[in-house]
């Protein structure tokens, strides 16, 4: 189940952007990127389930001592408490507060067993300095206004799109070949670019309000989303299989286009962005001797998935008519002839990512107040209730409001945050706990939820080739607009 959820959190926004990426850098850089980035975000996973497991070591350790300061203060306890009975003493007490499916070993448990939930803003304070857990805040919260600016962006352009083509001459499609500017008419008098800001005025409107308030119980939304995901996945696919079969397929990829390699980058390591959620993701697991072979086995599926639907999307259509939202591409009559699955899919993205929005910006409001959090302090009702929801939800809506370039926008948060996110943060931890872990239990101790990257090569690898990125991603911006 742990695997089906990270596998739905993998796959998400990110992945409907990817084909119009692939079109744009040709198919054998596309797949040759798409296969690396896959690795070296499994590299880095496997970093974080490491450093999950040296904060519960490192969490148990220091009730351990806790406890023992208690029993020499204690004047009728026991003079003499071993290490292993006080863990034993732990895990029976333990017992009481963890989940009724996760393993009850009789005996001592290893002092590295993940059992408890160590969210990774929690690692950071645990591992890094005061400069350290800044700026792993700073990723963060600049990774969650991205996500924000592209929900906020894909809603409206999808609605513009289906309700601009449902109109006028163009009475089906937005995939014919026919190019739209943001100038054209789309009803009367109002533009299309006039469509798009009146409806990203209405998503603010409906779902800003959110952002004021706790998004809880969000179960039945999560599996409603996650099946309408699934459907419409495997509509595209069908249908563009359907269409190549039949020997309508028009699209003729190049094998390779340097000048499309900069989106491509940050559309795949948006794509495979998960280290954030890890800790909710695996702690529940009950036996997890085995995880880092199924999480292997979960890349590797994502992987075949991501490559199948870039695929079929990029001989299906022509290069110029892909959508920055693959789902639109599928709103013309000629390629689906039934008018339902046409809305559907046009309409998919406005669903699914309306339900995210709230809590996306519920994360980020929380992050603003942990960053600023003073100790023992708490924060007047203004600032609380107004001014962090206010900075959470304005910044995003006015990217939105300056442009709706999705492909950018995912390719610029997944470049710079995303880059943070995936690769520096959990080399970072791995470096820093593997360091804690010999300091406070010596050098001969062996965390059973070791990386398989266990040499510090890995490390400096996953570093030098995340600042490599940055430099890369920010001249090839500045070499752009120059020409520009």
């Amino acid at each position: 189940v742990g695997l089906v959820y990270m596998f739905n959190l993998i796959v998400g926004t990110g992945a409907l952007t990817m084909p119009k990426a692939f079109a744009t850098a040709g198919w054998l850089v596309s797949l040759v990127l798409l296969m690396f980035l896959g690795f070296m975000s499994y590299m880095t996973t496997t970093f974080v389930v490491e450093a999950m497991a040296a904060a519960n070591a490192q969490l148990r350790w220091k009730r351990m001592e806790k406890r023992k300061e208690d029993d020499e203060e204690d004047e009728d306890s026991s003079s003499g408490v071993s290490d292993s009975d006080v863990l034993l003493q732990d895990g029976y007490e333990r017992a009481e507060t963890r989940p009724i499916l996760s393993v009850q070993r009789r005996g001592s448990p290893n002092i590295f067993e993940i059992t408890e939930r160590v969210e990774m803003g929690q690692m950071a304070s645990m591992f890094f300095n005061k400069v350290g857990v800044n700026l792993f805040y700073f990723c963060i919260i600049i990774y969650l206004y991205g996500d924000l600016a592209i929900y906020a962006a894909a809603v409206p352009v999808s609605l513009m799109q289906v309700t601009c083509s449902a109109t006028g001459n163009h009475s089906c499609s937005v995939g014919d070949g026919t190019k739209y500017n943001d100038t054209d008419k789309c009803w009367g008098p109002i533009r299309r670019i006039d469509a798009y800001r009146l409806y990203l005025a209405a998503f603010t409107l409906l779902l800003g309000p959110f952002t004021f308030f706790n998004v809880q119980k969000t179960k039945y939304l999560q599996i409603m989303t996650s099946l309408m995901r699934w459907i419409a996945f495997i509509l595209m696919i069908i249908l563009a299989l359907i269409r190549i079969s039949r020997g309508q397929a028009e699209g003729h990829p190049s094998m390779a286009q340097l000048s499309g390699i900069r989106n491509l980058f940050g559309v795949c390591v948006y794509s495979f962005m998960c280290q954030h959620s890890l800790p909710s993701l695996i702690t529940p697991i009950s036996k997890k001797r085995h995880v880092n072979k199924l999480v292997l086995l979960d890349y590797i599926l994502i992987l075949a998935f991501y490559s199948l639907l870039s695929f079929t999307a990029i001989y299906c259509f022509r290069n110029d008519t892909l959508m920055d939202m693959y789902t639109l591409n599928f709103t013309n009559c000629e390629i689906i002839s039934i008018a339902f699955i046409r809305y559907f899919l046009g309409l998919f993205p406005v669903f699914t990512i309306s339900t995210n929005f709230p809590i996306i910006a519920v994360t980020l409001r929380n992050n603003w107040k942990t960053l600023f959090h003073r100790e023992g302090g708490t924060y007047p009702w203004v600032v609380d209730r107004i001014v962090f929801p206010a900075i959470t939800l304005i910044p995003p809506v006015l990217v939105a409001f300056c442009t709706h370039d999705l492909e950018s926008l995912v390719g610029i948060t997944g470049a710079y945050a995303g880059n943070g996110i995936q690769y520096l943060i959990p080399a970072f931890l791995a470096y820093c706990s593997r360091k804690d872990t010999q300091l406070v239990f010596g050098t001969g101790t062996v965390n059973k939820h070791l990386s398989p990257f266990r040499h510090t090569f890995w490390i400096v690898f996953v570093l030098i080739w995340g600042f490599s990125c940055f430099v890369f991603v920010t001249a090839n911006i500045v070499l752009s607009e120059s020409k520009l």
